[in-house]
């Protein structure tokens, strides 16, 4: 092997080595970066001082894993609640006003109540849940534990729903037509990520997908929408299909707040009852599949209606008077706590949290 071959493959090496010992050391940086970050939030968390009357929010366990590395001042700097502190580190235990319990976490085993603990006497526990009473399985050995619900069951003693109206004053010069997106080129869709036989939406749609044309898209259709092309496909839809998937009392979930009313689209909603759509969204802002004697008269209607630009404008009146709040984050929820605590009922005990969750 020629001499300048043997320093062009030294060199090479000689650089690989480099490379990757380059790469060590910016990970390792970027290691020690998190690792201080976090230390540094652990600290404040536990240097942190109870302003004066201020009340304490203490989630035991976040949602479905999430993780934050959270500012017990949140509530007042982000949301300007004021008077709130927010917790996750249980060294706080023993001082926190309100302790909340996540609910899927504590069915799987994941997370158990601190039953152990000794539970000071103004503390309340909060049972949280987003999710319908056949999904939130066997709440029997949780009764005599909580205090309070959390949940967007309207009867529920904090009241969080995926989404709601908020009044605004008309704006001069704006009409209906301001807020119907031009590109209007399916007649219906669907965005679903569990689809299976045993729910009642998979027999609607099997049966209206022959009458209509149904654009579905999710995991299962193997037509994935990432966040940023969501709410734009579903703009060119005259229908979204918003179907639950349970039936049950105030169970209006993103499919409706976000998908079909945010996203310009006339949702065709299975669910809850009408009455129920009613209590929390404008009359005349959804069409309910319960309100048809078959799928192929509803599939009928909406074929109609789509070519018939006065009545489908008439959907879209709402928007003139209310703008569309969805959701909000897990940390937004919970400081929304401290703004509900004047109704509450202060020496309140759910004996039965299962017949609670099933009574609606």
């Amino acid at each position: 092997m020629k001499s300048s071959s043997r320093q062009e493959i030294h060199h090479q090496e000689h650089g690989t080595q480099y490379l990757t010992v380059c790469r060590r050391i910016f990970l390792f940086l970027i290691l020690l970066c998190i690792t201080f970050t976090t230390y540094k939030f652990q600290q404040r968390q536990k240097s942190f001082i109870n302003p004066v009357n201020a009340t304490m929010i203490l989630v035991w366990h976040w949602p479905f894993g999430y993780s934050t590395q959270l500012n017990p001042n949140i509530c007042s700097e982000t949301y300007s609640i004021p008077n709130c502190v927010l917790m996750d580190s249980r060294s706080w235990f023993h001082r926190a006003d309100f302790v909340v319990f996540h609910n899927r976490e504590l069915i799987t085993g994941s997370q158990r109540l601190p039953t152990d603990r000794p539970r000071p006497h103004y503390q309340r526990w909060v049972w949280f849940s987003l999710e319908s009473p056949e999904n939130n399985g066997n709440l029997r050995p949780f009764a005599g534990y909580f205090n309070y619900t959390m949940s967007y069951n309207r009867d529920a003693d904090f009241y969080t729903p995926y989404g709601r109206l908020v009044p605004k004053k008309p704006v001069k010069g704006v009409t209906v037509d301001d807020f119907i997106p031009k590109n209007k080129s399916s007649l219906a869709c669907w965005v679903v990520s569990n689809f299976s036989p045993r729910h009642k939406r998979t027999s609607v749609y099997n049966k209206l997908k022959k009458v209509i044309q149904v654009d579905v898209y999710g995991d299962p259709f193997n037509k994935y929408l990432n966040q940023n092309s969501l709410l734009p496909t579903i703009s060119r839809c005259y229908f979204y299909l918003s179907f639950e998937n349970s039936q049950f009392k105030d169970y209006i979930t993103e499919k409706f707040w976000r998908n079909a009313l945010l996203g310009g689209a006339v949702p065709v909603v299975l669910g809850a009852t009408r009455a129920h759509y009613e209590a929390v969204a404008p009359k005349g802002s959804f069409i309910h599949v319960n309100d048809f004697s078959s799928v192929e008269e509803l599939g009928k209607y909406l074929t109609d209606l789509a070519e018939d630009k006065e009545r489908y404008a008439s959907y879209f009146t709402w928007h003139l008077n209310y703008t569309i709040q969805v959701g909000g984050t897990w940390e937004h929820r919970m400081c929304s706590i401290c703004t509900m605590t004047d109704s509450l009922q202060p020496k309140q005990v759910y004996k039965d949290l299962q017949a609670w969750e099933w009574s609606k």
